[in-house]
């Protein structure tokens, strides 16, 4: 049996940028922008709106400086942005962005194929640009990917994690997101991980980050929860994929998140239906079924009751 579960949860929702950014079909700007302020609307107090990375490596995201610029500031929403570099960080701060997210892998061998990169190399990196965005006054956290598993290397040791943990929360960092980047992670793997990790640092200080390849996201993230971890990341359903992980599927969807908490009456301060809403109008946008499970169980539900 789990332990006792948190009082209220914060969603981070990182559906306009983990979510699109491996959509083929291509999005317009003001559609990403109708679709930031439509989740803007829902509750949600994080919101990762883009990533200021090179348009060569991602290309749905080339319009990151229009997105962040044209997007309705809601002042009860902490929007962020990834960036992957010092130039990065300069159009995130051109576009006013008061939270930055920074990511680096657990396995030496992603790191290289997502960044060109040595983990070594990388951490040197963050140096600077963690160092800068502090003196800005800017709140950062960094995603720890790969953290249960690689598609290159396979498994990868928990100890790599809780030293990276541990280096980036020392440069002044609030928080580590840790990243089941592939979906392989087994409930009791991520307890074993995040009980040692939490020996040392506080659950405050972690997220998780799990993407739903085999169909554990919400199994992994009610352990989380049990341990006294507070923060989740999802997509609005259930969109994503790493580009630089093969395999790699949707993150957990955000709905199918929220209604966990809610029948288990955990807080989250996020509408459901509204939620259900913006699904449903991002799912026509890519064009594509969403594989969140609420939201088809959600539409099974409407059918029925039609044929009453």
């Amino acid at each position: 049996m789990f332990g006792k579960l948190p009082k209220q949860v914060t969603i981070y929702e990182v559906g306009p940028r983990d979510g699109l950014q491996n959509e083929s079909r291509h999005i317009s700007t003001q559609n990403k922008v109708t679709f930031i302020d439509k989740l803007s609307d829902t509750g949600l107090s994080y919101i990762e709106v883009t990533s200021f990375v090179s348009p060569k490596w991602i290309p749905q995201l080339s319009d990151a400086v229009s997105v962040a610029h044209d997007i309705k500031r809601n002042d009860a929403v902490h929007y962020s942005a990834l960036v992957p570099n010092d130039e990065g960080l300069e159009r995130a701060i051109s576009v006013g962005m008061k939270e930055i997210a920074l990511f680096i892998s657990a396995s030496e061998t992603h790191n290289k194929r997502n960044v060109n990169k040595t983990i070594a190399e990388t951490l040197k990196e963050f140096h600077a640009v963690i160092t800068r965005a502090l003196d800005l006054k800017l709140k950062i956290r960094v995603y720890i990917s790969t953290v249960f598993g690689c598609p290159y290397e396979g498994s990868v040791d928990p100890q790599k994690t809780i030293e990276l943990t541990k280096i980036l929360l020392d440069q002044g960092i609030y928080q580590v997101s840790i990243g089941d980047t592939i979906g392989v992670a087994a409930p009791n793997e991520v307890a074993r991980l995040l009980e040692q990790l939490l020996k040392q640092i506080s659950p405050q200080q972690v997220a998780v980050h799990f993407h739903d390849t085999q169909g554990r996201a919400l199994a992994n993230c009610l352990v989380a929860l049990s341990l006294g971890i507070t923060t989740i990341d999802s997509s609005i359903g259930g969109l994503g994929g790493c580009p630089y992980a093969p395999g790699a599927s949707g993150n957990v969807a955000t709905e199918d998140v929220v209604a966990m908490l809610h029948s288990m009456n955990v807080h989250t301060g996020v509408d459901l239906d509204k939620l259900i809403d913006c699904s449903r109008w991002v799912g026509a946008l890519v064009g594509h079924e969403l594989p969140s499970k609420y939201l088809k169980s959600h539409r099974s539900v409407k059918k029925q009751r039609g044929t009453q």
